[in-house]
């Protein structure tokens, strides 16, 4: 089956298993998103969310988490892991998002990515979901374990991934499509034990455990 003929299927499925297909990540605006999006690196959306519900509480704008002493920052954000790592990353990127834009975040991918700890996938999950914008497809490890099972590119890199699927999948759906592909990743063809006899792609799948 061609890729082309593959993707269409693809969509055509995850549409009917996911028409909205949400973030598990709990936000109220694009700069909550992107500190969500930070933490949730080694860590669990259900985790990073138990910890953001208090600690948008005390931390509203870049500013708040310039202010605090870094170890205090790092207590809060402790039960995501690598705290230390993490606080010195949004430290960073808040000081930038001061510095070289005003404190608001950039409505642009290539601007957002000069922003120390963002890459395309951040980027293009943060501008998708709170703002509506589809500038990019966020790749992370569900999606590339999906695309890479399917069959739908033959790139190792994730960048590289994601300009394939960029070809392939109409720039209006971008954002849709990746949060699909991730909450696929996450139910049914998950990295251990994939639920081959749930997924409607079994019948062509060229890595179907039988």
């Amino acid at each position: 089956m061609e890729v082309q003929q593959k993707i269409q299927i693809v969509q055509e499925k995850l549409f009917h298993l996911f028409p909205e297909a949400p973030l598990a990540l709990k936000f109220s605006n694009g700069f909550e998103l992107l500190i969500a999006v930070i933490l949730s690196a080694q860590c669990t959306d259900e985790r990073v969310n138990q910890v953001t519900e208090k600690l948008f509480q005390k931390y509203h704008e870049p500013e708040d988490f310039l202010k605090v002493p870094k170890e205090e920052l790092e207590q809060d954000i402790r039960p995501t892991g690598f705290y230390r790592q993490k606080a010195k990353s949004l430290r960073a990127c808040c000081q930038t998002l001061i510095e070289e834009f005003g404190g608001k975040i950039p409505q642009d991918i290539d601007k957002m990515t000069r922003i120390p700890g963002v890459g395309r996938k951040t980027a293009a999950m943060v501008l998708g979901n709170a703002y509506g914008i589809n500038q990019g497809i966020a790749v992370d490890t569900h999606v590339k374990r999906v695309v890479e099972r399917l069959g739908l590119s033959d790139k190792k890199n994730v960048d590289k991934i994601e300009q394939d699927l960029m070809q392939l999948v109409p720039q209006e759906k971008w954002s849709w499509f990746s949060n699909a592909m991730i909450l696929f990743g996450r139910h049914i063809c998950q990295a251990r034990k994939p639920r081959c006899p749930e997924c409607p792609f079994q019948e062509w799948c060229p890595s179907v455990v039988k």
